[in-house]
């Protein structure tokens, strides 16, 4: 076996993760998350994005477990995404050995993290859900799931847009008013930066949530979100009250092959939610950047979800998937 071991316990080696091994990481994937794996999709970046730690546990040579890492809010807490566990291993406790030998190895490679954060589904619909052990809870977001094909995104984008005039009681042939695109990124940086952003938007926890990554609005970790490429939409140029961007959309396993589409906002205000929903959608068929069947999600303030909920309803071609769900902040100490 090619690299080298950096430790092991209970029974498991561990070994810094290579883009070799992304055949052996997609065969324990198989079916994780529902389909909805971003992993195959991230795997190659991974590789290569700095500050990020991905390990691999292995059982006699074979790959048992995954963990991954990224440093944020400059070197003072690690953000744990990736976990997953082969299915014959599942209920044997190695995703507690492989998070603690993780823990320590990151400790060791960034003496300065004392905060470890995650983001996590509950379900309530299927009962009440247990938070992480010695993890404090500090934020929940509402999740709502839409799939459709892309060729009935311009019918649902005109849906939405009929809906929204009369939402807002709009004159027949006046537009609504748009949401304001950010490009500017000394703009968008003040905007991030201004101290009240966080209780004028509701941020929750205190954090910009990026697709599943917990992120302090401080300037060191800007670099961060630069490099996801996302697209930003505000309710006004300067001090926004609501605020929200997209994720470029990326392939996942989801029913044999689908795009996945996420959306996050952060504010209060239905009617910029709704402004912003389709202002996204409009964005994103204006690049091109869907085709075939997409999965969209967007994570939103729990207020809104019973609003959006029938907002995006009425429209054959876009349906919704999933039950209400929710989106845990986690944070506890190192």
């Amino acid at each position: 076996m090619a690299g080298s071991c950096v430790g092991e316990s209970d029974g498991l080696t561990f070994w810094v993760a290579e883009q070799k091994d992304y055949d052996d990481v997609m065969s324990i994937s198989v079916q994780i998350y529902g389909g909805n794996d971003y992993l195959p999709h991230r795997y190659a970046g991974w590789m290569t994005e700095p500050d990020r730690a991905v390990i691999l546990g292995r059982r006699d040579g074979k790959l048992v477990a995954l963990v991954s890492g990224l440093i944020v809010d400059e070197g003072c807490t690690v953000v744990v995404e990736g976990l997953r566990v082969c299915p014959s291993e599942r209920g044997r406790g190695v995703a507690g050995v492989i998070q603690r030998f993780a823990d320590q190895y990151i400790q060791q490679l960034y003496p300065s993290v004392r905060t470890k954060r995650q983001t996590k589904v509950d379900e309530p619909s299927a009962g009440p859900t247990q938070t992480l052990s010695k993890f404090t809870e500090l934020g929940r977001r509402a999740g709502l799931s839409i799939i459709g094909e892309a060729d009935s995104f311009e019918g649902f984008i005109s849906h939405l847009r009929n809906k929204l005039h009369s939402t807002t009681g709009s004159e027949p042939g006046v537009s609504v008013p748009q949401m304001f695109l950010i490009e500017d990124e000394q703009h968008l940086k003040n905007i991030l930066l201004d101290p009240e952003l966080p209780s004028r938007v509701e941020l929750p926890g205190g954090a910009i949530i990026q697709d599943w990554q917990a992120l302090q609005p401080i300037e060191g970790n800007l670099e961060i979100l630069a490099r996801r490429n996302l697209t930003w939409l505000a309710d006004k140029p300067e001090r926004p009250a609501f605020l929200s961007f997209y994720t470029p959309p990326y392939p996942i396993p989801y029913k044999g092959g689908s795009l996945r589409f996420n959306i996050d906002m952060f504010g209060t205000d239905l009617v910029s939610a709704k402004r912003a929903l389709a202002g996204h959608f409009e964005k994103v068929r204006e690049r091109r950047e869907v085709k075939g069947k997409v999965l969209v999600h967007v994570y939103l303030n729990k207020s809104l979800w019973e609003g959006m909920r029938e907002f995006c309803e009425g429209y054959t071609g876009v349906t919704r998937c999933r039950e209400y769900w929710e989106q845990l902040f986690l944070e506890r100490g190192m």
